[in-house]
C-alpha cells in the first residue's frame, strides 16, 4: 500500500473542512495529519516487544508516519511505535463477551479477538481500534476491528488499509469537505445514475453504495430507489430511506421536489400503515421531528382524510397505463405484473434523480405483485 498520496489528501481535505478557530495550529503549519515517518529500527523494536511481526499494510503505514490524528471524528490520536501494544494489558475493561457483543455481526469462529487483540487507538471517543493477529489472510494481513460503546457493535476488516479506508470515508461523511475526492465520487454518481437507467442494476448499485459511504447525498437518493424494489423491507433500506429523509429536508428545491411529495412520501405512507406498532417506529414517524419535513408531512395527511388514497403514478401516458392496468387486473398478478411492464416503456422521471416509479409501491395490490424478483426484472429494463 502506498500510503503517502491518500494520507496526504486526507490532510489538506481535513484543513479545507475546519471552522475559523477549529484548526490545529502545528498540523496547519506542517499540512500533514500525521507525523515523521517510523524508522526501521523503530518498527522493529516494536516487533520485538510485542513478539510479533507487523501486518504489511499497518506497517507500511508506520513506515510513513509514525502515529495519526483526527481518523475520522472519533479517533483523535492513533498510537505509534513507542506505544502499540496488546489490548488485555492497556485496556483490559474491553475483554468482555464477544458474542454479547456481536448481536448485529456474526461472532468469529476463532474465539475472542479482543483477548489477543493489538490495540492502535491511543484517544478515541468511547471505543477502540485494534488488530487481531488470530485472524490472519494469505498475504499476511490481520483482520481490523473498531468497537465504540455507542455502536451497535464491533466491525471487521479485512486488513488495517481497509479500515483506514473506512475512517477516510466516515471524515468524508461527517466533513463533506471540497476537493478532488468529492468530486471523483460526484462524477461516479452521475455515471451510476445513467447506469440505473441502462438497466445495470448491479452495477448502479455496488457505485451508489461506496458514495454514499463517503456523505454523497445524491448517491442515497437513487440508492434508496433501486433498494426499495430490491429489499424493500430491509433494515438497510430504512436507513437509506431515513438518510434521504434527513437530506431532502436540506435542500433548496424541498419542499416542491416532486421525487419526494409525489414518490417518497406516499411510500413512506404506506410502509407506516403496514409496518408501526409499539415497539419500533417507522421512517415516516422519525420524519415528523424535523419541523420542514412535519409540515409537508401533515399536508400530505390531510389530502389523505379528505379525499382518501390517490396516487398519481406519474406522466399522464404512464399513470394511465397504470391505472388502465389496476382496473383490469387487480386480481390477476401475473397479467397485472406483465401490464406493469408494457407499461414501463412509456414511463419518464419527474427530475433528473428520479431513476424508479417507486411510488408504484404505494399502491397495496401493486405493491404485492411487485416482489423483490420482480423489482429487480423491473429495474433491469432500460427505462426513461
Amino acid at each position: 500500500m502506498s500510503w503517502k498520496p491518500l494520507l496526504s489528501r486526507w490532510s489538506q481535505e481535513w484543513i479545507r473542512s475546519r471552522e475559523p478557530g477549529q484548526e490545529d495550529p502545528e498540523i496547519l503549519r506542517a499540512g500533514w495529519l500525521g507525523f515523521a515517518p517510523a524508522t526501521e529500527d523503530a518498527v522493529a523494536a516494536a516487533e520485538v516487544r510485542i513478539g510479533r511481526t507487523l501486518p504489511p499494510s499497518y506497517r507500511e503505514f508506520l513506515l510513513t508516519t509514525d502515529g495519526w490524528r483526527h481518523a475520522g471524528d472519533f479517533v483523535d490520536r492513533m498510537r505509534d511505535t513507542s506505544d502499540i501494544d496488546w489490548l488485555r494489558d492497556i485496556e483490559p475493561f474491553w475483554e468482555a463477551d464477544w458474542k454479547d457483543l456481536c448481536y448485529e455481526n456474526p461472532a468469529p469462529e476463532n474465539g475472542n479477538p479482543l483477548g489477543r487483540g493489538l490495540l492502535i487507538s491511543r484517544e478515541a471517543d468511547a471505543g477502540i481500534l485494534f488488530l487481531d493477529p488470530g485472524d490472519v489472510d494469505a498475504a499476511g494481513e490481520w483482520a481490523a476491528y473498531n468497537l465504540f460503546a455507542w455502536s451497535e457493535g464491533p466491525t471487521r476488516y479485512p486488513s488495517f488499509a481497509g479500515l483506514m479506508e473506512d475512517l477516510y470515508a466516515s471524515f468524508h461523511s461527517l466533513n463533506h469537505p471540497e476537493g478532488e475526492t468529492s468530486e471523483s465520487w460526484d462524477v461516479t454518481v452521475e455515471q451510476a445514475r445513467r447506469a440505473a437507467l441502462s438497466g445495470a442494476v448491479d452495477t448502479a448499485a455496488q457505485a451508489l453504495e461506496q458514495a454514499e459511504k463517503f456523505g454523497r447525498d445524491r448517491a442515497t437518493v437513487l440508492r434508496a430507489q433501486l433498494q426499495l424494489f430490491l429489499a424493500r423491507d430491509s433494515m438497510y433500506t430504512r436507513q437509506s430511506l431515513s438518510r434521504w429523509v434527513g437530506s431532502a429536508s436540506e435542500s433548496a428545491d424541498f419542499p416542491d421536489d416532486p421525487l419526494f411529495t409525489a414518490e417518497l412520501l406516499p411510500v413512506l405512507f404506506a410502509d407506516h400503515i403496514a409496518n408501526a406498532h409499539p415497539n419500533q417506529g417507522t421512517v415516516l414517524q422519525s420524519a415528523m421531528y424535523d419541523e420542514r419535513t412535519h409540515l409537508v408531512i401533515g399536508e400530505y395527511q390531510a389530502r389523505l382524510r379528505r379525499y382518501g388514497p390517490s396516487f398519481d403514478f406519474g406522466n399522464p401516458e404512464f399513470d394511465a397505463l397504470i391505472r388502465q392496468a389496476l382496473r383490469e387486473h387487480a386480481n390477476d398478478s401475473d397479467a397485472l405484473w406483465e401490464a406493469v411492464c408494457a407499461a414501463l416503456v412509456r414511463w419518464r422521471p419527474r427530475t433528473p434523480d428520479h431513476i424508479a416509479p417507486i411510488v408504484l409501491l404505494a399502491d397495496p395490490i401493486l405493491a404485492e405483485t411487485l416482489t423483490p424478483e420482480r423489482g429487480r426484472a423491473l429495474l433491469s429494463q432500460p427505462r426513461g
